[in-house]
C-alpha cells in the first residue's frame, strides 16, 4: 500500500484541481466551465467497468474487445476534457482567463493519474 505521504500528496493535487476548476467559474462569475468536470467522472470509469479496477490495463498490449473499448473511451474522455473549455471559449461562453485556468486544472488532474497509476505499480496493492 502506498505510503501515507503518497495519498497525502496525491489528495492535495487532486484537490488543487478541483479548487482550479471552481475557481474558474467563480472568479468569471460564469458556471459553463464546470461543465469539463463531467469529464472528471467519465475518465476512471472505463477503467472500473473494464479493467477490473486497474491501471495495468492501459499500458499492455494485450486485449480484447472490452479492453480496447476501455481504452478508447478513456482517451476520448481525456480528449474531452481539453476539447470542452475550447468549445466553450470559441463560443464566447467563457472568457480566456477561464479556459487556461481549466487547462491547468487539467494538467495538474492528470499529473495526479499518473502518480497514482506509478504508486500502484510500484507498491502492487
Amino acid at each position: 500500500m502506498p505510503s501515507s505521504t503518497v495519498l497525502a500528496g496525491l489528495a492535495f493535487m487532486f484537490s488543487a484541481s478541483i479548487l482550479l476548476q471552481i475557481l474558474a467559474c467563480a472568479i468569471y462569475n460564469n458556471w459553463w466551465p464546470m461543465l469539463s468536470a463531467l469529464m472528471y467522472v467519465l475518465v476512471p470509469m472505463p477503467c472500473l467497468f473494464f479493467g477490473g479496477g486497474s491501471t495495468q490495463f492501459l499500458i499492455s498490449r494485450d486485449g480484447g474487445g472490452w479492453i480496447d473499448a476501455a481504452k478508447f473511451l478513456t482517451g476520448a474522455s481525456a480528449v474531452g476534457s481539453l476539447a470542452i473549455p475550447i468549445i466553450l471559449r470559441h463560443a464566447n461562453m467563457i472568457e480566456t482567463g477561464a479556459m487556461f485556468i481549466e487547462f491547468t486544472s487539467f494538467f495538474i488532474f492528470v499529473c495526479t493519474v499518473m502518480c497514482f497509476h506509478r504508486a500502484s505499480l510500484e507498491d502492487d496493492w
